[in-house]
């Protein structure tokens, strides 16, 4: 048989290269030792992507089990300012040394690397998914239970590159009660299938507004259609997060951690609970090879 020209169209069955696919795994710091890696999702932005990722975080936090954020929306970057994270990251001879939030999540974004923060990222696609699997191979992340993945919106270069280069148990999708819910939610989840993750769960945020004087709820952007989408896709774990004025303000003020939030903390549980089910994309590999 003639030599393989990686080009699968051409090739026969038992060509070595369909055998064994190439993966794209990237090993982590030496200095790393991370358990599950949650990626939170949305197929557009404005949908509180970044929020969602900020209070697992938390939630995972109240639980005592060490936590970890990684911001990978490196051109719109919003980790740093809802908890309040200001100081620059530093390296030692191990690596990049993750922040602290006040609750002692460990944080590292674009925004913590820069001597200006309020300076845009004006990079190409490629830059932005190198510095993504920096963030990964480069920072001494620690002993870790949950790192969560804040991506960018939409299923571009960067989810692309934390899908393949990081070991990615599963993914949670965030969207919000408008028709187009259908089409978000089913480019993301299809992405997921693409790459082989499963779902743990759909947030709806801003899912609905309580009256504080006369506890009415009110479906500000119409009635939800999560759950008919979920179950389209077969999905069990559907989560809604209000309009929630003190949320807000806690995220302006850098004070996440301070505000309760008994919805993220049912969700969590949930995901804790599939994750201890998930083998890691590691283990997989190695039984590919052996």
């Amino acid at each position: 048989m003639s030599e393989c020209s990686h080009n699968c169209g051409s090739c026969g069955e038992n060509c070595a290269s369909r055998q064994s696919p190439q993966s794209f795994l990237e090993k982590p710091n030496e200095m790393s030792r991370v358990d599950s890696v949650i990626g939170i999702v949305s197929g557009k932005g404005g949908v509180g992507k970044s929020l969602v990722s900020a209070s697992l975080a938390c939630a995972a936090r109240r639980r005592g089990y060490e936590t970890a954020l990684l911001d990978a929306d490196v051109t719109g970057p919003s980790i740093p300012k809802a908890f309040g994270v200001t100081e620059r990251l530093i390296a030692n001879e191990y690596g990049v040394i993750p922040a602290k939030t006040s609750t002692g999540i460990s944080t590292v974004s674009i925004n913590l690397l820069m001597q200006d923060p309020t300076q845009p990222v004006i990079w190409r696609g490629a830059m932005i998914s190198n510095a993504v699997r920096q963030f990964w191979t480069d920072v001494a992340w620690g002993d870790v239970d949950f790192m969560f993945v804040d991506m960018p919106p939409g299923t571009g270069d960067v989810p692309l590159t934390v899908f393949q280069a990081l070991p990615i148990k599963g993914i949670v999708v965030v969207t919000t009660p408008q028709d187009l819910v259908s089409l978000i939610v089913g480019k993301a989840i299809k992405m997921a299938e693409m790459m082989n993750k499963p779902v743990l769960g759909i947030v709806e945020n801003m899912s609905y507004y309580v009256c504080p004087h006369c506890n009415e709820r009110t479906s500000i952007f119409g009635e939800s259609k999560i759950d008919e989408v979920a179950k389209s896709f077969g999905i069990e774990n559907v989560f809604r997060l209000p309009i929630d004025p003190a949320v807000a303000q806690a995220c302006d003020a850098g004070t996440i951690e301070s505000v309760p939030n008994p919805e993220m903390d049912k969700a969590f549980d949930v995901i804790a609970k599939l994750c201890a089910t998930i083998p890691s994309p590691y283990d997989a590999e190695k039984g590919a090879d052996a």
